[in-house]
């Protein structure tokens, strides 16, 4: 049961700043990267929402906290932004940090709306608290699986560190492979160098390689390993997390970093939302913005609109997210309940296979879609 809308109650009282807190990992070992783009996209929509009246005259205030990927930290600081009185809250990127913030919100009936975390468990149990706008793993990886197949792979070796995030995306590798005919093989690198573990790629007889790994250690040297390995020169490299989509990446790794594959959230085509977006965010970025750096901005579009409609007090905002319909920067989104998913999901958020053109490494080729 959900709050009925009210716009009266978004109302300006004394003109104070509507607060709604951040998390974002902005250290190592988050995935720096992937944070700052992410808060790009949740700064831009923040001040464009407070340049167009703000939320019934009141502006939106960004706090942010950095996660720095730890669980804990994130969980400690759901507790500190709740103290604060917050509203809501939104951001991360690391599921297994997004995992911990959405259970502790959920305890704490903080609204939190997950910007890019994929982790189809994201809480354990159903709640009314928590949105997603990330598509689930199980939908995107299953995707990655069918380009794969597609492709012509059906053996497939996987580089592995433990991870829930890790052995989760294993886990859908391996079911939707094994029901088409395919076959996943596992391979530790905490007891494999690199080059042992091209050794073993070849004994497997594996025409693709996943990177389940860290970036930049040890999905780096793995692949400059792979690279240097004549008997691999036809395999695949891929790497479903996304470790190629930003780029420090090609400043790790140079020409060895194109044509590895990876997930990427965006339509083939962006609308004029998408555009305008686009070019903010290149200024602001002083480069080209990843798909994570829309996700933030449509989160705080989406945010908005939901204080707008439905008031700013924690249960109105929770009771939003079956109501709530926005045009964001990558399509229509709205939320509903979606089969093994226990938090409000965005159902059609665009998925993409791409990687980066070996001819020209700042361009990325289009190859599967969902």
């Amino acid at each position: 049961m959900h709050t009925p809308p009210s716009r009266a109650a978004a109302a300006p009282t004394d003109g104070s700043p509507v607060r709604i807190g951040a998390l974002v990992p902005l250290t190592p070992p988050g995935w720096v990267e992937a944070g700052r783009h992410l808060l790009a996209g949740l700064e831009l929509a923040v001040r464009e929402v407070n340049e167009t009246g703000g939320i019934g005259g009141r502006p939106l205030e960004l706090v942010v906290r950095d996660t720095a990927a730890d669980p804990q930290r994130a969980a400690a600081a759901v507790d500190e932004l709740a103290g604060l009185g917050v509203a809501a809250m939104v951001g991360e990127y690391h599921s297994v940090v997004a995992r911990a913030a959405a259970t502790r919100a959920d305890a704490l009936g903080l609204p939190f709306l997950c910007s890019s975390a994929v982790l189809d468990a994201l809480t354990e149990e159903p709640t009314e608290q928590v949105a997603r706008l990330a598509p689930p793993q199980s939908r995107g990886w299953r995707t990655y699986a069918d380009f794969l197949l597609g492709s012509g792979h059906r053996r497939i070796a996987v580089a592995t560190q433990p991870s829930v995030y890790w052995a989760s995306g294993v886990r859908i590798l391996r079911d939707h492979l094994a029901a088409r005919g395919g076959a996943v093989v596992e391979l530790d690198v905490r007891e494999l160098s690199p080059a042992a573990l091209c050794d073993a790629v070849v004994a497997e007889g594996a025409t693709a390689l996943l990177l389940l790994v860290g970036q930049p250690d040890p999905a780096a040297p793995i692949v400059r390993a792979v690279r240097r390995d004549r008997r691999l020169s036809e395999l695949l490299v891929g790497a479903p997390a996304g470790q190629p989509e930003f780029p420090g990446w090609t400043a790790l790794l140079g020409d060895d970093g194109a044509g590895i594959p990876f997930l990427r959230y965006l339509p083939q085509h962006l609308g004029p939302l998408g555009s305008r977006v686009d070019e903010a965010l290149r200024e602001q970025l002083a480069g080209p913005p990843s798909f994570v750096a829309f996700e933030g901005y449509d989160t705080v579009a989406v945010l908005a609109e939901a204080l707008r409609s439905h008031g700013t007090d924690r249960p109105r905002v929770a009771g939003a997210w079956p109501d709530v319909a926005v045009d964001g920067t990558r399509g229509r989104i709205r939320f509903s309940r979606t089969p093994g998913i226990s938090v409000w999901q965005w159902a059609w958020a665009p998925v993409q296979v791409v990687d980066r053109d070996p001819a020209a490494p700042d361009h990325f080729r289009i190859l599967h879609t969902a």
